[in-house]
């Protein structure tokens, strides 16, 4: 079994559902440590961070990370139990296997490759990990950031090992995401029997031109590098399940994945406007869940092309599509940022697996990445 296989299965094995750890970092920080990492753990409220660093000198390389997982889902829906670690047919089935347990196994596997071969290497590794990327994640990657911003330690290229691909293991790489805002919205009417509608103000009825309005607006035309910002109502709830009886308030979840076409203050003055339109009352939450960034040429993303074709053989593709990652916190502070890893077919699925023979291909590719950035040129 290989070192990578070996590290990803017990990480699997790990309950980590978000925002817990399960003792995933524990695992890790002892690998690193013994390879002269320094351990920083940077804990706030329920989750777990940890920076870990080796060397002092710039430029300062990171690997990125996230130990907690999704809900597995109906256990029923699993061919394997989701926290057992399976192989069946060439693929290791298991919650985390892509998402991103499968990035992390690689790039710890990768790290010590290119340590053990080059000890004096250039500049400095760092290692930054979390257990609250797939829920709010308030107290993670952006509370550490603020910790390192407030020091001055600069990161200056970002790796994180989200699953990027697509057909083939490192045929996509993501340079850039969407900003994402989310926004809660409370009509209120006045209740009242249906059979009296003249006593009453309906706050489904209130909406609903404004919704029509605010599902067909063109925000933008999008841009070369992103497509056009896109809003989507995820949540709809009134009434007090009584037929007979109108709703005194309704209450309305939308997000907007938003490009580099727009900014937050601007989405905001136009959603209102549309509302105010209509003429009824409201309360309107707003929640940001983080800004647009595109990482332009650099010596990251020419390191990251170059790796991939000294290991696959083909070139890669440079994208901005999917959700949003932590890179999102990182970019801010001016850092290069990319997006690197697994195939994501399966992530956040039942059956979530990663093929055996890509773990090797993508350890590889992280090995050759840090060896065009770090290592020393040949005397």
């Amino acid at each position: 079994m290989s070192e990578t296989l070996e590290l990803l299965k017990d990480l699997i094995g790990r309950e980590s559902v978000t925002p817990e750890d399960a003792g995933c970092q524990d695992v890790l920080v002892e690998r690193l440590t013994r390879l002269g990492f320094r351990e920083e753990r940077l804990n706030f409220d329920d989750t777990q961070n940890i920076w870990l660093r080796r060397g002092l000198e710039k430029p300062l390389f990171t690997f990125l990370g996230h130990t907690d997982v999704v809900p597995p889902g109906p256990l029923s829906a699993w061919l394997s139990p989701p926290f057992t670690p399976t192989i069946r047919d060439g693929k290791l089935y298991g919650r985390g296997a892509a998402d991103m347990k499968g990035g992390i196994a690689c790039f710890m596997t990768a790290v010590g490759r290119f340590i053990a071969k080059h000890p004096d290497h250039q500049g400095s590794i760092a290692v930054m990990l979390t257990s609250d990327e797939e829920g709010i994640g308030a107290n993670g990657v952006v509370k550490v950031v603020e910790v390192l911003e407030g020091r001055n330690e600069k990161i200056d290229w970002c790796l994180v090992g989200e699953p990027s691909s697509d057909k083939k293991m490192g045929d996509v790489i993501r340079v850039g995401r969407r900003g994402s805002l989310c926004a809660k919205l409370t009509v209120i009417g006045i209740q009242g029997h249906v059979a009296y509608p003249e006593l009453a103000e309906n706050p489904i009825h209130a909406f609903a031109p404004a919704l029509k309005e605010l599902t067909e607006e063109v925000w933008d035309r999008g841009n070369t590098f992103f497509p056009p910002t896109s809003l989507q109502v995820s949540n709809i709830n009134a009434g007090t399940g009584a037929e007979n009886i109108i709703p005194g308030t309704a209450e309305v979840q939308f997000n907007l994945r938003f490009c580099t076409e727009l900014n937050e203050a601007a989405i905001k003055q136009r959603t209102h406007a549309i509302l105010d339109k209509h003429g009824f009352k409201y309360e309107l939450q707003w929640r940001l869940s983080g800004n647009p960034f595109l990482t332009g040429k650099g010596a990251l993303i020419d390191a990251a092309h170059a790796a991939i074709k000294t290991v696959t053989g083909f070139d890669t593709v440079d994208d901005t599509g999917g959700g949003t990652s932590d890179g999102r916190f990182i970019a801010p502070t001016g850092a290069q940022v990319i997006e690197l890893g697994p195939l994501n077919e399966s992530i956040h699925k039942v059956n979530e697996h990663v093929a055996v023979a890509d773990l090797e291909i993508l350890t590889g590719i992280y090995e050759q990445v840090l060896i065009n950035l770090l290592a020393k040129p040949r005397a």
